[in-house]
């Protein structure tokens, strides 16, 4: 996917595919473990429910080295990733919405 010039809708499908292809949200970040008393394991409740243990475990590198001591920037990567599960059907949506706009608006000149 080019990173520059519009967004193509080939491209805006693909995204779609795959947002619908990944595990229902919400997704919850739990850096470091917090919530569970664990500390040291970083990682992401794909399922947040109590009867269901669906985790995607992340570690972080640094030129080859893991970093393993509380790390912002760990941390904000896991909300990232977290929050993309709902963020990015609605970006797509909202795209889709402002394509329209601007269709009818053509058509109307």
């Amino acid at each position: 996917m080019a990173s520059d010039g519009p967004l193509t809708d080939h491209e805006l499908t693909a995204i779609e595919r795959r947002a619908a292809a990944a595990a229902p949200g919400p997704w919850l970040a739990s850096p470091d473990g917090e919530g569970r008393g664990l500390g040291g394991e970083s990682f992401i409740r794909i399922q947040p429910r109590a009867d269901v243990d669906d985790e995607l475990y992340v570690r972080r590198y640094v030129d080859d080295e893991e970093v393993v001591s509380r790390d912002p920037r760990l941390h904000a990567d896991l909300e990232f990733i977290a929050a993309a599960r709902e963020d990015v059907p609605r970006l797509v949506a909202e795209v889709r919405r402002l394509q329209a706009v601007l269709d009818r608006r053509r058509g109307g000149w």
